[in-house]
């Protein structure tokens, strides 16, 4: 059995390859305006790591299989860049990297993802996460993530526990 793992500082090209290939399933399902080439830049994902994204890895047979980044902010956990490579999806990947998180944190944690990707939000509501409605989902983007409107627009956002 192998447990999720903090991942070390010599992985990002890993990290960076899994993000990209694994954010191949948004093509063609996300506006056409949100996608771009690659998906996650290496400097965006510099960037994450400088605003306290930490990620998390799946290995198997010494390589990563998928990535899972946790951001605290504020008073809440943000579940960050869950990908999975495209040929160990649907193996448990994400569920284990997801439940690892759940168990070692002990603040609210929420998720953003396109609204458009019912596969993810699916993933999210198998495991405890509940959606929140329109209004306090743009409250809570715009409280505790840094992203254009336009992402904001096109977006939802579950939390767990959910909104009370």
């Amino acid at each position: 059995m192998t447990t999720p793992r903090p991942c070390r500082e010599d992985e990002r090209a890993a990290i960076f390859a899994i993000i990209n290939a694994g954010a191949e399933a948004y093509r063609g399902v996300i506006p056409a305006d949100r996608w771009h080439e690659p998906y996650m830049p290496m400097s965006e994902l510099e960037r994450e790591l400088v605003a306290g994204v930490a990620f998390w890895g799946y290995e198997e047979n010494g390589a990563l299989l998928g990535v899972m980044g946790i951001q605290k902010v504020q008073d809440v956990n943000l579940i960050r860049h869950a990908y999975v490579l495209p040929e160990s999806q649907r193996k448990g990947v994400g569920a284990a990297l997801l439940k690892h998180l759940q168990r070692r944190s002990t603040r609210r944690m929420l998720v953003g993802t396109w609204a458009a990707a019912q596969w993810a939000i699916r993933f999210y509501e198998c495991h405890g996460f509940e959606r929140v409605t329109p209004a306090r989902k743009t409250e809570l983007l715009k409280t505790y993530w840094n992203i254009p409107e336009r992402q904001i627009e096109t977006s939802v956002v579950l939390a767990n526990p959910p909104d009370a």
